[in-house]
């Protein structure tokens, strides 16, 4: 073998190990087979920051040596996203805000008055007032009447004097009556609730006369016979004597709260039954017995009744004032549990006192001789609502009074 040195030839190259030149050439293939995954111009920028792999190595270098060119290949130019569908709709090619059409304010309601701001605006139809006689077609025209009178509450009776206003299967089967003895179709209170339902209006249902009968009534034999009324003669009201059943008598006690569950699942879109201050025993019926707990025993038991049968209906009372109630009805209703009272005020002697605690429940029932009070009720925003009740006996008649006093006060 030769010991003598060779002399380098024109190229530098032959001076760099082989095993550089392989890693060089093949990084260089891997960047032109990946230029389409890779960013190039982003690697290009970071290899600037990065050291020379080679750059601790120095060759022997001839002068003016060829330079190795390594091909790099050219990156693929990145792809913008395209912007959300909603960006897109909103902006037109010039890159300006597609303009928004101004909304049309839609006209504002006029403010309601003072009668049309209480919550309960209702009318008492006493059971006889409607009911005989009235075919579909006459039923339909008086709510259409009230309601064009300002009215949103029909309160229409239903049971009075010991017996109901509809065909009855418990009074039947208890004291051998179906109904009170009427004149009426037996759909008249399906057709008032439906017109009702359509005026955009409620039908309360009126127990009127509560607990009590008087010797016109169709039970008033068999109510003495069978011993179910209170011993004395109930003169709450000079102009007629009553006779109170007395709900002691379980018997007695079952029929009522009977004769309500029959009711509301009878008529199942009923808006609320109220039973006035027949609902109590007169403080001068003869003897000392304070009947204050069992009358609120049973009626307590009846709500609940009624309850479990429809408990979409409200249970409402129309009563005097809580302490006058409990002090001469013995009706602590108070204790009740019942969902609305209203007070009675058919009396202009206290009024001022009543109004105390009216502000304090549901609303206040008056008639025609409280006609002259009616504004300031309507301008008492703690009033929420009013009941007229037509003492004259004629609700049509009265119904327009109310109406042309308040048109008259809004002028």
């Amino acid at each position: 073998m030769s010991n003598q040195k060779k002399e380098p030839s024109g190229c530098g190259c032959a001076n760099i190990p082989f095993s550089v030149i392989l890693i060089i050439f093949a990084g260089g293939y891997w960047l032109f087979t990946q230029r389409n995954n890779i960013d190039v111009s982003k690697l290009v920028s970071q290899a600037q920051q990065i050291t020379n792999p080679i750059v601790n190595f120095t060759p022997n270098i001839t002068a003016n040596p060829a330079p190795i060119i390594v091909p790099i290949p050219q990156a693929t130019p990145t792809k913008i996203p395209s912007p959300a569908a909603s960006s897109i709709a909103k902006i037109t090619p010039n890159n300006q805000l597609t303009p928004i059409k101004p909304s049309i304010p839609k006209t504002a309601p006029l403010p309601a008055n003072p009668w049309e701001k209480k919550i309960i605006r209702g009318i008492y139809l006493s059971r006889y007032q409607v009911t005989n006689n009235a075919d579909e077609k006459k039923i339909r025209e008086r709510v259409r009447y009230y309601r064009s009178q300002g009215f949103n509450t029909i309160i229409h009776g239903v049971w009075g004097n010991g017996c109901t206003m509809y065909n009855s299967k418990v009074m039947q089967q208890t004291l051998g009556y179906k109904s009170c003895p009427n004149l009426f179709q037996d759909q008249w209170l399906d057709w008032l609730i439906d017109e009702a339902d359509k005026q955009g209006m409620q039908v309360h249902a009126y127990f009127e006369k509560g607990i009590k009968i008087d010797k016109n009534s169709p039970i008033f034999d068999l109510a003495i016979e069978k011993k179910w009324v209170v011993p004395g003669v109930d003169k709450t009201y000079s102009a007629i004597e009553h006779y109170v059943l007395d709900v002691e008598i379980p018997e007695v006690a079952n029929f009522f709260k009977n004769i309500l569950v029959e009711f509301v699942q009878r008529y199942p879109k009923i808006d609320a039954v109220q039973w006035d201050d027949y609902l109590g025993y007169h403080a001068e019926l003869p003897g000392k017995v304070d009947r204050t707990a069992k009358l609120t025993t049973f009626v307590q038991q009846m709500i609940t009744g009624m309850k479990k049968a429809n408990s979409s209906v409200s249970f409402d009372i129309c009563h005097h004032n809580p302490y006058w109630a409990k002090r001469y009805f013995a009706a602590d209703w108070e204790k009740w549990n019942v969902d609305r009272v209203f007070i009675q005020v058919y009396n202009d002697a206290n009024f001022q006192e009543e109004l105390n605690y009216v502000k304090n429940y549901h609303g206040i029932a008056i008639s025609e001789p409280q006609f002259h009070r009616l504004q300031a009720l309507l301008d008492n925003p703690e009033v929420k609502s009013v009941l007229v009740f037509p003492g004259s006996g004629k609700p049509e008649e009265t119904a327009s009074t109310v109406n042309n006093l308040i048109k008259k006060n809004s002028k």
